[in-house]
């Protein structure tokens, strides 16, 4: 088990990798397999689809956050009990980030792991030309083992078949299958209001529906059999995600917001904090529920509260419970919407006011354009527990809204991006607040430092129930 894996790369996005992925792990799934979902690059909405379909968390790939060895090392671990591993590309095969090199491309996780690439192709009004992309996909980088090809929004089964005897003729792969354009089946167009529909099971219909169409359409069979590939090579220090320290057994209980409004969190995040002594206990704000008692550590994550304003509003008490946990002095991370959660008010493009924690003095401002996106290198700034001072880590921002300080406040990171450097996130004491998304593998001692200050506040809060004669 554990070595057969396929990438799913598009000619570029929009080329229907998302449709095909999303069917075959239906497909798969309805044969009775085992299939562990992929995605390459910092999305978290694909992965939320993949484990949806799969009842296995998705795991993202990125060769730009993360080092060579521990991309394979994600891969490896998720993938070791899997009857086969489906990779989501991102973009077009060669989109990374830069237009020169395949770095962090699909293109790269696929050398980095050594799986064939099913290619993509939106063959709408082109017959023999889709043999001339496949070809061009081919030559720009030979060493890519791009092994068959799936013809997408074909006008017809007849029109298929013009583009098979192109493609097998000139490129010398098989085209695997050929799916219409139709009406039918359309997946919504991704937004983070959907991760609710997901969660709610709303989608499933669709899923099966994309399932059955390829299972019709595409030759699964030959498809699993062309995804057969070598075992991974794994450096030593790959075979755990925690290489800053050795795994210890639970010291410390860190709670972490997890719900239809704060859900995006890399597993290896959570893991990587498991490894390393942490008990996650997880509570769901817009539920109304409180922040558990007896905690070291507070991670509120990223997500769309903005959509969940009113509820989150309405939920008081869970509200006031994380203002008494971090004013206790919890050491406390907050990313993205966990960062919006803690302002004083969530103002949403129809300019309603929603009262939100409250420990951060200032509001966010949603708009309708977006306010950022792409990849971040974080810099620690002084008094930021979490990554000290000339301490780097990678991660990503993605948002729409944008922050309104009442008073000037410490920033968190120095991030630099391809526009150059900027200050963001802020400092309060005991909390780490941003919106950038960091990936803990591409920095292991922000892991390390966090579960220090958790048992520094465990020894302080310990301390202080003793010397009030009881517990908490």
């Amino acid at each position: 088990m554990g070595s057969k894996r396929i990438i799913v790369a598009g000619t570029g996005s929009g080329a229907g990798k998302t449709t095909v992925t999303i069917g075959l792990m239906a497909a798969f799934r309805k044969k009775g397999l085992v299939v562990q979902g992929f995605k390459c690059g910092p999305d978290y909405i694909d992965p939320a689809y993949h484990t949806a379909i799969t009842g296995r968390p998705s795991r993202n790939l990125d060769s730009w956050m993360l080092t060579e060895d521990v991309v394979r090392g994600v891969l490896s671990r998720a993938s070791a009990d899997a009857d086969i591993s489906i990779i989501e590309g991102v973009m077009g095969l060669y989109d990374g980030k830069s237009p020169v090199e395949d770095n962090g491309s699909t293109a790269e996780i696929s050398l980095l792991t050594q799986t064939p690439v099913v290619l993509v192709v939106n063959v709408h009004s082109m017959a023999r030309s889709a043999a001339a992309v496949v070809k061009g996909f081919q030559v720009l980088n030979p060493n890519v083992p791009i092994v068959g090809v799936i013809a997408n929004h074909a006008g017809s089964e007849g029109h298929g078949e013009l583009i098979r005897q192109a493609v097998e003729k000139e490129c010398g792969i098989p085209l695997l299958g050929t799916l219409v354009r139709t009406q039918e089946i359309r997946i919504p167009e991704r937004h983070l209001g959907l991760l609710p529909a997901v969660e709610r099971g709303e989608l499933e219909p669709l899923f099966e529906q994309l399932g059955e169409m390829v299972a019709q359409r595409i030759d699964i069979d030959r498809l699993l059999a062309l995804a057969e590939a070598p075992p991974l090579r794994l450096d030593e220090s790959a075979s755990h995600l925690f290489p800053a320290a050795k795994k210890r057994k639970p010291t410390v209980r860190i709670a972490v917001a997890k719900d239809a409004a704060f859900n995006f969190y890399y597993p290896e995040n959570l893991e990587m904090l498991a490894e390393a002594g942490a008990e996650c206990v997880f509570f769901s704000p817009l539920a109304g529920e409180s922040v558990p008692d007896g905690i070291d550590g507070l991670y509120i994550g990223g997500g769309f509260p903005e959509e969940f304003a009113a509820e989150l509003a309405e939920a008081e008490e869970s509200r006031a419970s994380v203002r008494r946990a971090i004013e206790n002095g919890v050491p406390t991370f907050a990313e993205c919407g966990g960062f919006m959660f803690l302002t004083d008010e969530i103002i949403t493009t129809d300019g309603q006011r929603y009262p939100m924690v409250g420990i951060i003095s200032g509001r966010t401002r949603m708009q309708t354009k977006r306010a950022a996106l792409g990849y971040r290198e974080a810099y620690g700034m002084e008094g930021n527990f979490l990554l000290h001072e000339g301490e780097t880590a990678r991660g990503h921002e993605f948002h729409y809204s944008t922050f309104e300080p009442d008073e000037e406040l410490p920033h968190a990171y120095e991030v630099q991006s391809r526009f150059g450097k900027k200050q963001e996130g802020v400092l309060c004491e005991n909390v780490v607040a941003g919106y950038t998304h960091l990936h803990f593998a591409s920095a292991p001692l922000v892991v390390e430092h966090w579960i220090d200050a958790c048992l520094a506040y465990q020894e302080k809060r310990t301390a202080s129930s003793a010397s009030k004669g009881g517990g908490q």
